[in-house]
């Protein structure tokens, strides 16, 4: 397919809308759940075409056996997931587990839109890199999350992306307001975040079985050890113009989908609650997907299942001088898939809000 652009500096900008074209899209890891989330978003999106569906040991399977939610894709056979396989489409998306996307996407052509919904590209420093995942560094792409001060900009025209970690999108959009308008002190920042078994992925494991996870809630990477943590602070960090120190600690909660943190740090003297509250509207009250909610109302993970939303409500425990933040999302659509479509929107010019406009799921 032949795609109208402009040229924008290095950068190719398409205009498919524009030109009443369509956008070729490949989505890979299509057996997981960010694969199959991915998939469902982009199959109510207005301006795509959706092309290879691949997997890796899934492949020559039948979607519909996997993923038999998705019934106008479920005849589709999976491919494998090979560069040839994902070459020639406008727009991939790799949903792969860490470190197997940067390969693939180091040889895919410069003027494809990759967009990584895995870790390879996230971090901006190597040595948190190579100490929280063990390998080489791959390089560092525009971040996919939006609303975070000059996101946006940057994702305009951009060929790459790197999609956030799901609880790294919950405390960023918690905390940055905060951080931005110079209203929160950098070195004692505490974030505990509740997320649904779906964020471990499809494979078996024992400690995610039904009769392991009903009825009981469990922490795991305590102590500074999971993953996400150099991502929070990486974010963190960026807003407040300085370093950030982040105690986070996860916790798995007896549901499929959701996160919900609650992200606290200590206020500068003086702060006042209303202070407070003027930053988070000041940053979130144009947000199509990011909502503060009325003072008194506190989120709930239900009330964003299934969407691209967040919803979040603050106070100022005056006693200890911390602001108390928490963030609701469905951690498969914002925290993932969502995210990863809402930044192909921007990067390609299309309205942001194409494909997302979905609400919660009650009761």
């Amino acid at each position: 397919m032949k795609r109208g652009c402009i040229n924008i500096g290095h950068t190719e900008y398409f205009c498919c809308k524009i030109h009443g074209m369509t956008i070729s899209v490949a989505v890979s890891g299509a057996s997981g759940y960010a694969g199959g989330e991915v998939l469902r978003l982009l199959a109510g999106h207005p301006d795509v075409t959706i092309g290879a569906i691949t997997a890796h040991s899934n492949a020559g399977s039948r979607l519909g056996e996997l993923q038999p939610h998705l019934h106008g894709l479920a005849s589709r056979i999976l491919e494998d997931t090979t560069v040839e396989n994902l070459s020639g489409h406008d727009v991939v998306f790799l949903a792969l587990p860490h470190g197997a996307s940067a390969e693939i996407a180091a040889q895919l052509p410069e003027g494809t839109v990759v967009i990584d919904a895995g870790a390879d590209h996230r971090l901006e420093d190597p040595a948190a890199w190579e100490k929280f995942y063990g390998s080489a560094h791959a390089g560092t792409w525009p971040y996919g999350l939006p609303e975070l001060p000059g996101q946006r900009e940057a994702l305009k025209g951009a060929t790459r992306i790197a999609v956030p970690g799901c609880y790294p999108t919950s405390a960023l959009l918690a905390l940055t307001p905060g951080f931005a308008a110079k209203l929160l002190q950098p070195d004692d920042v505490v974030i505990v975040s509740a997320s649904g078994t779906s964020g471990a992925g499809k494979a078996a494991k024992v400690n995610l079985i039904g009769s392991e996870v009903m009825g009981s809630m469990s922490p795991y990477g305590v102590g500074g050890g999971h993953r996400h943590t150099p991502e929070i602070e990486q974010g963190l960090s960026s807003a407040a113009g300085e370093s950030v120190t982040v105690s986070f600690t996860p916790t798995l909660a007896p549901m499929s989908r959701g996160i919900l943190t609650t992200a606290t740090a200590k206020v500068k003297p003086g702060t006042t609650a209303a202070d407070l509250r003027q930053a988070w509207a000041d940053a979130y009250d144009d947000e199509p997907f990011v909502h503060l909610l009325p003072e008194g109302q506190w989120p709930a993970t239900k009330s964003v299942q299934g969407s691209n939303h967040a919803a979040m409500q603050l106070a100022l425990d005056e006693h200890t001088g911390r602001v108390i933040v928490t963030c609701v999302i469905d951690n498969l659509t914002k925290g993932t898939a969502g995210g990863a479509v809402q930044s192909m929107n921007i990067a390609l010019g299309l309205p942001e809000t194409a494909g997302l406009n979905l609400q919660g799921v009650a009761p």
